[in-house]
């Protein structure tokens, strides 16, 4: 967030080419106030990490819509102009920024293995096994290891199909309930899947230059949203993990809805 604040940062960023601006075709801007700017993008940052027992280190580019970072730039003048409210209100201000975490070869690999994943704040970080979502993202970033290149893209603004944690929780005791959790959406008034992998799509376009992809995914709604939007998928590669008691009939729910998993 700081590098909107100072500008002289901003500048060294964009000149060293670790800021870029896109348009919603994948396309960098070259002139923010002409060319219909749409995306933010960072890096690479170089991100250690433990996968599976190992280090490795992956390439980590936030990425963010210019419409949340026009806020973000309001603020940043009020706080340099001394207004200490405003300083408070920058640093709460609430950014879906997003992130694609890349291995290996990845921006040379042909058709590279890439899994769009949506935060899930319960299973990634809390270690619940309601879902699958903490287990996929893990043996996820395996295969991608395994097979020398691919990307993680990392959807934090994706919670709970896209309802946020506050509905998600709500809809969990409305499952304890008996109701299947797209009933549970539909119950609080809320679509059963809201979320949109478009700024997915536009991001993998311009880092792969229009390649097409392996999507490794089991929902048939990720590889629509991205062929919508340009970016070609070559197959889907299914990804099942974490199947267990507590998480069975979530299961046959998706499978309800068209996710691509076998009979559990």
């Amino acid at each position: 967030m700081f590098s909107y604040v100072d500008k002289t940062i901003r500048q060294k960023l964009k000149n060293d080419r670790l800021l870029v601006t896109l348009n919603c075709y994948g396309h960098a801007v070259c002139d923010q106030n002409g060319d219909s700017p749409y995306l933010s993008v960072l890096g690479p940052i170089p991100l250690p990490q433990k996968i599976n027992g190992s280090e490795r280190l992956l390439s980590w580019y936030p990425f963010v819509r210019r419409v949340e970072l026009s806020g973000v730039l309001e603020a940043a003048n009020s706080v340099a102009n001394g207004e200490e409210e405003a300083f408070r209100m920058l640093l709460q201000t609430n950014m879906s920024v997003n992130s694609v975490l890349a291995y290996g070869d990845f921006l040379e690999k042909e058709a590279p293995l890439v899994r769009i994943h949506s935060c899930c704040m319960t299973g990634e970080v809390f270690g619940s096994t309601r879902c699958e979502c903490g287990p996929q993202f893990q043996v996820a970033l395996e295969q991608i290891v395994e097979e020398g290149g691919g990307a993680v893209v990392y959807m934090s603004s994706h919670e709970g199909r896209g309802i946020g944690l506050w509905a998600k929780a709500v809809t969990y005791l409305l499952q304890d309930r008996g109701q299947d959790t797209y009933q549970a959406n539909a119950s609080l008034g809320l679509p059963e899947d809201s979320r949109d992998f478009t700024d997915a799509a536009i991001v993998l376009k311009y880092l792969l230059g229009g390649k097409a992809i392996r999507l490794l995914s089991n929902n048939p709604l990720k590889r629509d949203h991205l062929v919508r939007a340009e970016q070609p998928v070559a197959e889907m590669v299914p990804l099942l993990a974490g199947v267990g008691d507590r998480n069975i009939g979530y299961l046959r729910a998706k499978k309800s809805k068209g996710h691509l998993l076998p009979d559990l």
